[in-house]
């Protein structure tokens, strides 16, 4: 069978399968990033003090901790796709509630609700992509989850300017959030149009039709590749004991929360959801806060942009190490900038250095890395623990970070330039390159089997 770019109509149906997929991921950076230009109006509307606003904020955390947890088992039994469908359905229903929240309970509540459907997303959807991608395409295809985090990060910031400028400061957080419920709507469609994961199927005993998605999808060798499939989970069978924690599946499983760790330790969701309040802290007014928050976005859309262009080419280790090196630079800069209590540009050229270095490195492959080194068998269940752990710490960061910032933002970031120096260390020294490596192949690579 000829390539996957011979034939358009299956490069068209691998590019919608991950596009759309990727719109959980979209809806995943909205709702991440929709709060931060919240936080002042929610203090002034439920009376909150600095303790109780970043519980108002990490509570989506404890959602997207739960969601995390659980996604594997849901993913496993009801298919990829129709996972999808229902994480949809969450994030509607946590729009809708949030906006039309009558108090702070009900807020939290609804805000708890979209944080398990983004935990949930951030399982289901690169794990979705990664499952359908020929090994050449996959780093890029998975990618495209990342752009759209980062798109919906974007549109949150930029819509959080445009309602502040249209109407003020009083109610507009309730339209900020109400927004949500239109791309939602739009990703509970499309997810009915997309095929089933192959791998899945095969797990699930549909062979036939595992070998018809892969033709679909224009991978070059479907009957070599099912076979490959066919024998990693024959193999995986073999084991006498089946379970994520098993010996054999420690070595992958480790890596896995390395990157997932250190998602959090470079201090981009620090960043992200108290972006209005870091500028503000250093003497920004509220709609220039939101204005230099969408230039922090902008960043961020570019250098992932970046990144899609490199991570298949130049690879995914080169990546993370040079960005842990600009990360280091930013987070220092940021934290002079806070202990000399220098405003304008140096804060803003600090942030947009977080983020933009995050989304070339950290943020465009940890996804892709996660379930790359990840066997076939645990790799639902391997992700959905890695996702726990990234938004465990993703929570206390951002509960803790209003907080301990308000004493000494120098030393937060100095905190995380360190942790960006261990990441350096760890990565040059323990993680393999993946690139244009099948799943199968990097299975018996990091002993499996």
């Amino acid at each position: 069978m000829a390539n996957t770019a011979d034939h358009p109509t299956s490069s068209k149906l691998l590019a919608l399968s991950a596009t759309v997929a990727a719109l959980g991921s979209f809806l995943f950076g909205f709702d991440t990033a929709v709060i931060s230009g919240m936080t002042g109006a929610l203090r002034t509307e439920f009376h909150l003090t600095d303790a109780m606003l970043g519980f108002t904020v990490s509570s989506a955390l404890i959602g997207t901790m739960l969601g995390s947890l659980g996604a594997a088992k849901l993913t496993d039994k009801l298919g990829r796709r129709p996972m999808l469908g229902w994480l949809a359905a969450l994030f509607l229903l946590s729009a809708l509630g949030c906006a039309g929240a009558w108090n702070l309970p009900a807020f939290v509540f609804f805000r708890f609700l979209g944080g398990v459907a983004v935990g949930a997303t951030s399982v289901v959807s690169p794990l979705y992509i990664t499952e359908i991608a020929p090994a050449q395409q996959r780093g890029r295809l998975v990618t495209i989850s990342q752009l759209n985090i980062v798109l919906g990060i974007l549109a949150a910031f930029f819509s959080n300017y445009v309602v502040t400028a249209a109407l003020g400061d009083a109610n507009a957080w309730r339209w900020m959030v109400g927004v949500m419920a239109l791309p939602s709507v739009l990703f509970l469609l499309l997810a009915l149009l997309i095929p089933e994961s192959p791998r899945w199927l095969m797990k699930a005993g549909r062979s036939s039709d595992a070998e018809k998605v892969l033709t679909r999808l224009g991978h070059a060798a479907p009957v070599q590749e099912l076979a490959e499939i066919a024998a990693s989970l024959a193999a995986d069978e073999r084991k006498t004991h089946q379970h994520l924690f098993h010996r054999a599946n420690l070595k992958p499983l480790l890596l896995a929360l390395m990157i997932a760790a250190f998602n959090q330790f470079d201090g981009i969701n620090a960043v992200l959801y108290y972006s209005g309040d870091i500028f503000k802290m250093a003497g920004a007014s509220s709609t220039s806060a939101m204005a230099q928050s969408v230039m922090v976005g902008a960043v961020n859309f570019v250098m992932t942009i970046l990144a899609m262009a490199l991570v298949d080419r130049l690879g995914r280790k080169p990546l993370l190490l040079i960005g842990s090196l600009t990360l280091i630079a930013s987070h220092l800069l940021a934290a002079w900038a806070f202990y000399t209590h220098a405003q304008g540009w140096p804060m803003l050229v600090a942030m947009m250095g977080v983020v933009g270095s995050h989304a070339y490195s950290q943020g465009a492959v940890v996804w892709v890395i996660i379930n790359e080194v990840l066997p076939n068998s645990v790799r639902a269940a391997g992700s959905s623990v890695a996702c726990f752990l990234m938004w465990t710490l993703c929570a206390v960061i951002s509960w803790t970070f209003p907080i301990v910032a308000a004493k000494s933002g120098a030393l937060v970031f100095g905190f995380f330039a360190a942790m960006m120096a261990l990441q350096f260390v760890l990565v040059w020294k323990f993680l393999p390159e993946t690139k244009g490596v099948t799943l199968e192949a990097m299975e018996q690579r990091l002993g499996g089997h």
